[in-house]
């Protein structure tokens, strides 16, 4: 099971990345998140979306400016992030979920840096 973030990067507040999750070794999953870890802070889920239905949520902090989407073909869920403000540097971290057997088990990539700064 592996999960690899790509899209990280510099960008200046106000501006947009992609960040991208691809999942192997496993078909399918319940649900994938993105989390995020700033220096200092605890780590905070971000956004969810799960694989029946493609229901979402988001944390205040990013609602309006940022959307999780995926694409289960490929297993790979996507976060766009817009109207980046510096305080939504921290390192992302992709989170696949799965229910086997009535208990939930999370894998986890390596995490993307993302930093905003002018």
């Amino acid at each position: 099971v592996q999960l690899v973030e790509s899209g990280g990067g510099l960008v200046q507040p106000g501006g947009s990345l992609r960040l991208s999750c691809a999942a192997s070794g496993f078909t399918s999953t319940s649900a994938m998140s993105w989390y995020r870890q700033a220096p200092g802070k605890e780590r905070e889920l971000v956004a969810t979306i799960t694989s029946v239905g493609g229901r979402t949520n988001y944390a205040d902090s990013v609602k309006g400016r940022f959307t999780i989407s995926r694409d289960n073909y490929v297993n790979t869920v996507y976060l766009q992030m817009n109207s980046l403000k510096p305080e939504d540097t921290a390192v992302y971290y992709c989170c696949a979920w799965r229910i086997i057997a009535g208990t939930s088990y999370d894998y986890w990539g390596q995490g993307t840096q993302v930093t905003v700064s002018s």
